[in-house]
C-alpha cells in the first residue's frame, strides 16, 4: 500500500480514536485502502464513493486533491472499526434495516461529522 494511503488511514484511525463507541480503539494492523474505480461499476454500488469490506477500504478515486476525502475515508474506516467489534452482525444489519436507516451507516456517517475539522 503506498505510504500516503497509510498517512490517509493514520489520520483517519486518530479521528476515531477520539470516539468512546466499542471496547478497543480500530486496529490498522491488516487493514488496506484500495482504489478500485472498477467496483464501482458494478450496478449495486454505482452509488457508493467508499466501501468497507472487514480489513479492505475500497475507494472509487485515490484520496486526496479532488479524489476520496479524509471523511470518506474516516467514514470507511468506522465500519471496519465496526466488523471489527461485530463482524456478523453489522454486515447482516443491511439485510434487517436497508442503507438509509442502518444504525451502523448513521454511526459512521456521525463519525466522520463529529470529527471532522
Amino acid at each position: 500500500m503506498p505510504r500516503a494511503y497509510a498517512e490517509v488511514l493514520d489520520r483517519a484511525r486518530r479521528r476515531l480514536d477520539t470516539l468512546d463507541w466499542y471496547p478497543a480503539p480500530v486496529r490498522l494492523k491488516r487493514v488496506r485502502l484500495v482504489v478500485a474505480p472498477w467496483f464501482f461499476r458494478v450496478p449495486p454500488f454505482r452509488r457508493f464513493d467508499g466501501y468497507a469490506l472487514h480489513n479492505t477500504i475500497l475507494l472509487r478515486l485515490p484520496p486526496g486533491a479532488g479524489g476520496a476525502s479524509d471523511d470518506l475515508v474516516t467514514h470507511e474506516l468506522c465500519h471496519v472499526w465496526q466488523m471489527q467489534h461485530r463482524p456478523l452482525a453489522m454486515p447482516l444489519s443491511f439485510l434487517r434495516y436497508g442503507y438509509g436507516r442502518n444504525p451502523y451507516e448513521l454511526e459512521a456517517r456521525r463519525a466522520a461529522a463529529e470529527t471532522a475539522g
